[in-house]
């Protein structure tokens, strides 16, 4: 950070000293080896073999479920099965100063690859979100799962030279008391947004790994700070450090609800009449329906119109419709709710609408879903239910990829590209441009086949495995969509593995798809992959032009239980990619080359380059 910065930079450091102090030293809660929430006591279940999921159920957060396996002492355990030569936990923590970056130099006219987390612990960053300041687009904030401070907990990061160097810092949460009266003890699924105005906000799942509490809590770093820290966003004359009160959008105190995967998304649209406010969307796992653990998590939002510091009560606003939404397995009285959901990604249109997208599993067939949009108009108020259209279908999804377990730590029940243990997910990002056109993009394995056939266990399937990226697109607000454009078809890329993507269109149209490929060298066999950047231009028409940018400097190790035990099988449940005004391409992603001294782990990265479509 330049000079003017350093007084900043010390503030952040001794917030981040207090509230570690502060978690170090809280008293601990009596408890047993088990969580005592039956949707995280059920989602580890699925995860140790010992309980199948239902047909249609959605799954808790990868990095939730990975909180409570070292809560649990399952991924010691693992590590131990690894065998002398993988790393203990003592090993991999002995590095714990601040400030280890690094940059991987690009060549040719590949960019840069910067790492934005500063921690040196050897502790895994995973599942990343980045966005830029519409009045400083210099200014960049991220975030993603960290495990710094133990599995898991919620990192945030920031910017004000475009991502050339970054600050970190652990959040402002830890002293915040959930509906039962105990402090959190993990983090997970940080999302950041800024505001037309610039004040930046984040937010986070807020959990006892092992009790029955959690909640989503939003706080705010008003503008000028930039995100390099964060305070209530209760409004005062004034602005200091304080981390109380946060702003509370959900917090429950029972056994049978868990929120998860939530997203924020500010309203910086500056022709919009809604301009400044804050929404949220997430999955509310609902274990008490009457359908059991699993049978209920439909889609939530929520919204503030005073900077965050107080939030309207939550609704579903998955809805229900009877012609996409059936096969009898609802988890309420209605037979055509769409209830069983995951994955939402909220977005603002350049006239205040609010469309939220997001996977559904209300749909009969044994590994096919679908990918849902809602939306809410520019004079409508969103907190009101009745304001919310009727979902509509933008695909169908063919998710049967190959289920686990394996040798390469896909965790039994999962679903894993092979020799990839990373788990998958067929999540997608909507983006909509300055026209109204909006853009939808998801991976999934339809064109799969062969030895890695689909559905077929993780520890026979062998590569190629052919799984795509697609992307689809709407003239007409999201009523009706084109059938499914592979972004890089066999032709161009082989039978090889594409997935995990996210997806942003810049003003002038081009729309950008950033996703996970083992298209180079022998990576479809051995394991390694790479960041993609696909560039569409003309997206909406026949002769559409998709032009391909390798981002990774080198391609990224596979990470197994052989070479890194306690982070093998997750690389995070999305990347992130959105272009700032000038039609530059912002990328983030999880990293598993380390610090490029021959141990792998997983960091987060960063890229900026020049929007093509040519």
């Amino acid at each position: 950070m330049k000079a003017r910065f350093s007084l900043t930079a010390v503030l952040v450091i001794v917030i981040a000293a207090v509230i570690l102090v502060q978690a170090q030293t809280s008293v601990p809660v009596a408890r047993s080896d088990d969580p005592t929430n039956q949707v995280l006591a059920h989602a580890r279940d699925i995860e140790l073999g010992n309980v199948a999921a239902k047909k249609y159920e959605q799954r808790v957060s990868s990095s939730v479920v990975r909180a409570v396996l070292e809560a649990t002492g399952e991924l010691d355990r693992r590590a131990a099965r690894s065998g002398p030569s993988a790393p203990s936990s003592e090993d991999r923590s002995e590095r714990s100063t601040s400030g280890c970056s690094n940059v991987f130099k690009g060549h040719d006219d590949g960019p840069d690859n910067i790492r934005v987390n500063q921690d040196c612990s050897l502790r895994r960053q995973a599942e990343e979100v980045v966005t830029f300041n519409p009045t400083n687009p210099k200014n960049l904030i991220a975030g993603q799962n960290d495990s710094r401070i133990g599995f898991n907990h919620c990192g945030y990061d920031w910017s004000f030279d475009g991502g050339k160097t970054w600050g970190d810092q652990v959040p402002p949460f830890w002293n915040f008391l959930l509906a039962d009266g105990h402090t959190a003890d993990a983090c997970s699924d940080p999302t950041v947004s800024f505001d037309a105005n610039g004040n930046a906000y984040i937010a986070g799942i807020l959990f006892e790994v092992l009790g029955d509490a959690n909640a989503l809590i939003v706080m705010k770093s008003n503008a000028g700070i930039g995100g390099a820290f964060y305070h209530s966003p209760a409004p005062v004359p004034f602005q200091t450090s304080r981390n109380t009160p946060v702003g509370v959008v959900a917090s429950d105190p029972g056994p049978t609800i868990f929120h998860d995967k939530e997203l924020i998304m500010a309203d910086s649209r500056p022709a919009s009449p809604k301009r400044n406010n804050v929404y949220v969307t997430w999955t509310r796992f609902n274990a008490s329906t009457g359908a059991g653990v699993g049978g209920n998590s439909p889609i939530y939002f929520s919204q503030s119109t005073n900077g965050g510091a107080t939030w309207s009560n939550g609704i579903e606003i998955s809805g229900a419709n009877a012609a996409i939404c059936t096969g009898g397995f609802s988890g309420t009285s209605n037979p055509a709710s769409c209830d069983q959901d995951q994955g939402s990604d909220p977005i603002v249109g350049p006239d205040g609408t609010v469309y939220v997208s997001f996977f559904n599993g209300n749909i009969p067939g044994a590994g096919i879903g679908q990918h849902l949009l809602v939306k809410c108009g520019p004079t409508k108020d969103c907190s009101n239910v009745t304001n919310w259209s009727t979902p509509v279908r933008i695909s169908t999804d063919i998710g049967t990829q190959p289920i686990g377990p394996s040798a390469q730590g896909c965790p039994a029940g999962r679903q894993c590209l092979p020799p990839n243990g990373y788990r998958m997910n067929d999540f997608g990002a909507v983006s909509v441009d300055g026209a109204g056109r909006l853009y939808f993009a998801w991976s999934d394995f339809r064109n799969g086949g062969g030895a890695c056939a689909p559905l077929s266990p993780a520890a026979t399937a062998t590569p190629p495995c052919d799984n795509d990226v697609f992307y689809s697109f709407s003239t007409d607000a999201g009523a009706t969509w084109a059938a499914p454009i592979n972004v890089a078809p066999a032709s161009v890329a082989g039978k090889t593995a594409q997935w995990q993507p996210w997806a942003a269109v810049s003003d002038d149209g081009v729309f950008h798809i950033g996703y996970y490929d083992r298209s180079y060298g022998n990576c479809e066999t051995t394991g390694c992959n790479d960041i993609t950047l696909a560039s569409i231009k003309e997206p909406t028409k026949p002769n559409r032009r998709i032009s391909f940018t390798r981002i990774t400097t080198a391609s990224m190790p596979n990470l197994t239980p052989a070479n890194n035990p306690l982070q093998a099988g997750f690389l995070g449940d999305y990347m992130w990619v959105t272009v700032d005004p000038s039609g530059a391409v912002l990328l983030v992603w999880a990293d598993t080359r380390g610090m490029g001294d021959g141990f792998p782990e997983e960091d987060i990265y960063f890229a900026s380059v020049k929007g093509r479509g040519d």
